[in-house]
């Protein structure tokens, strides 16, 4: 879908929202309920009442967290289209500095915790084949299959991810509005065997389950009730995709099929209940309400849910790596944009260490009971500094004051209480989870820090004293001819003033003649699509300092902006033409490019403090494994040349040495 498309709403554009926003939301019932049951000792210490606080958990959950925080309130917060947290952001970080800390921390735990996704919904799917005889009777309980299956399902679903969100959506649409159907029949079926569930619609019966003997884990229940509503941050990254309309219209049908699946389960526990039967240690609820002639559909009819729930991490995922990058909170990885839509991203880095990332956790973890066990804890974290940001956004749309803090209390306090909950899954494996969003929030924060010290510290100076040398130096015949023109991608551009180095290269480490000096700064705007750019010439026609306005969902193809730019600045007479006597081209009045990529190593001898200098080093060093420069601008069929400077931030440091006197004989 392009842009226009996406925002309209369509049975299709449904459909494709279906595919790749709800997966994980709507795998939950494979697993929350079985995850709350055995949590508290199992089938044989159940009561109605138990079941009954649990499944209005699960309703008021969803509720109020998906349904009013998220597609009512969040998706309202919207970039020109775009979702996320990083969206979210750039909307409202020109308000407060210190909002970037709670958006790098969101970011990097969604990232974190959604590695655990795939491998929670597929082995919990995966693990259904051992309620078939069939399989029992060839395999047993032997879990090293269900591992191996699992890992060999992940590799085919990450390897289709570069065929874009478009491809997927299309694919997995009609198959997820299935699901969500399959779900909503299979629990209606036993719902309207015991209407008294409709009871759970009371809210006094989650919080009587809350302070309840019954409950053995108390308060700490509710984190896995949770894992209900982990999903709703990938359903707000994923707007960009799909469009807001197409999920707030289809989101109803949704939650309906959700509520009749855990009825449906809550009333098939009862029975149960009352029955006094017993079941075994691989019981699940969800897989309990078929029929056993049809549990072998069931088995691959949630495999394949499994694998589409994982959609929506990855796509978001993409997303919300993309747009870190743009926003110079990441390192930069090669980009790619496969159909139509801009918004359909991929990054091969990321969807690699995803996949080995999720393989490892299946390998390590073996059972999706213990996967279950660590799931959620860093997305409570999300969705509290997501709030923290909304806060800003009502402030900047000018709501009133006490709406805004009123939203963000309310939200803020049941987040924190689900937080508290969560916590206790950092013992049971949260710590992995933990541990990667730690990572990836070390990386950014270096990032981040290591682009302040060279915004604090580098040294600029401004082009008008050095005028008259360019233009000797451009008119000097005794030097050859470097290139028509030469230009340099300047990372700082303020009024007159570039970077020391850009002209220590022309001027001092080899004079390089040319016919037009060209410094190009690239600005990513809090806009997605923006392609604008300023020119300022300094009433020469050989210095141009030109400042591209890019949005951070637009592909940085530098040489193809800058070849446009000159054809207008040509054309209004503010550059001479560079008509060429040899070409394959007829006419050609463009003369040729060299692109100077400087390569930074830091100097020994600045006065930068022992912690920035490690910053520094430390961001120098991951850029070693970063995409190369001339792949991000988009340069690699045109002429590159890198050169290395040192990097000089701060004050030289004084260094006291004296001359030695020679004594006489």
């Amino acid at each position: 879908m392009n842009k226009s498309v996406k925002n309209k709403l369509s049975f299709a554009g449904l459909l494709v929202a279906m595919g790749v926003v709800y997966g994980d939301i709507g795998t939950s019932p494979l697993y929350v309920m079985k995850a709350i049951v055995f949590e508290n000792g199992g089938v044989e210490s159940l009561t109605k009442e138990f079941v009954l606080g649990a499944v209005s958990l699960i309703f008021w959950t969803l509720t109020v967290l998906t349904t009013v925080k998220y597609v009512w309130l969040a998706l309202k917060a919207d970039n020109h289209g775009e979702g996320g947290i990083f969206a979210l952001f750039s909307l409202v970080k020109q308000q407060k500095k210190w909002l970037i800390i709670p958006a790098m921390i969101g970011g990097a735990a969604l990232l974190a915790d959604g590695v655990l996704t795939p491998a929670v919904t597929v082995t919990t799917a995966v693990e259904g084949l051992r309620e078939l005889p069939v399989f029992i009777n060839l395999f047993g309980q032997n879990q090293q299959v269900i591992i191996i299956i699992t890992l060999c399902i992940l590799l085919i679903l990450f390897s289709i991810q570069r065929f874009g969100t478009d491809f997927v959506g299309k694919a997995f649409g009609p198959i997820m509005f299935l699901w969500f159907t399959f779900l909503g029949f299979l629990g209606l079926v036993y719902f309207i065997q015991d209407l008294t569930v409709l009871k759970a619609l009371n809210p006094m019966y989650a919080f009587k389950l809350l302070f309840s003997s019954e409950n053995k884990l108390g308060l700490f229940i509710l984190g896995n009730v949770f894992l209900a509503t982990t999903g709703a941050e990938a359903l707000y990254s994923d707007m960009g995709h799909v469009g807001r309309r197409n999920i707030r219209i289809s989101w109803p049908y949704v939650k309906i099929c959700l509520m009749f699946n855990y009825f449906g389960q809550a009333a098939f526990l009862i029975q149960l209940i009352d029955s006094h039967q017993t079941v075994s240690d691989t019981f699940n609820p969800f897989f309990a309400l078929l029929p056993s002639q049809y549990l072998w559909f069931g088995v691959l009819f949630a495999t394949i849910a499994a694998i589409i729930a994982s959609q929506a991490l990855l796509s978001g995922s993409f997303t919300l790596v993309s747009e870190a990058i743009k926003l110079k909170l990441f390192p930069r990885m090669k980009l790619y944009y496969p159909g139509t839509n801009i918004g359909q991203v991929y990054i091969p880095v990321i969807n690699f260490v995803l996949w080995l990332a999720c393989s490892l956790v299946v390998v390590g973890f073996q059972t999706s009971t213990k996967m279950e066990a660590a799931y959620g804890l860093s997305i409570t974290v999300t969705m509290l500094t997501t709030t923290i940001l909304l806060y800003s956004y009502l402030v900047k749309m000018r709501y009133s004051t006490i709406f805004a803090l009123g939203i963000t209390f309310f939200f803020g306090a049941i987040e924190t209480v689900f937080f508290i909950s969560s916590v206790l899954k950092f013992f049971h494996g949260g710590y992995v989870a933990v541990i990667m969003a730690l990572i990836i929030l070390g990386i950014m924060a270096i990032w981040q820090r290591g682009n302040t010290i060279v915004s604090r510290e580098s040294e600029e100076i401004g082009i008008r004293p050095f005028i008259p040398q360019l233009r000797a130096l451009k008119e000097d015949q005794t030097i050859d001819l470097s290139q028509t023109n030469i230009l340099f991608m300047v990372p700082q551009m303020n009024q007159d003033k570039i970077g020391k180095e850009y002209l220590y290269s022309i001027l001092d480490k080899s004079p390089k003649r040319a016919k037009v000096y060209w410094f190009i700064n690239v600005e990513v705007t809090d806009e997605p699509y923006t392609k604008e750019y300023e020119v300022e010439l300094f009433d020469t026609d050989f210095i141009v300092f030109v400042k591209l306005h890019l949005g951070f969902r637009v592909d940085q193809e530098i040489n193809l902006y800058i070849r446009e730019i000159v054809q207008q600045l040509m054309h209004d007479g503010r550059i001479k033409r560079q008509p060429q006597q040899y070409s394959i081209r007829p006419n050609r009045e463009v003369g040729d490019f060299q692109f100077i990529l400087i390569q930074e190593a830091l100097a020994t001898h600045t006065s930068l403090n022992k912690w920035d200098r490690q910053v520094m080093q430390l961001k120098l060093w991951i850029k070693k494994f970063t995409v190369a420069p001339e792949n991000w601008f988009g340069l690699e069929y045109s002429e590159v040349k890198y050169e290395t400077v040192p990097l000089i931030l701060g004050q030289n440091r004084h260094v006291d040495i004296q001359e030695r006197k020679k004594t006489s004989e």
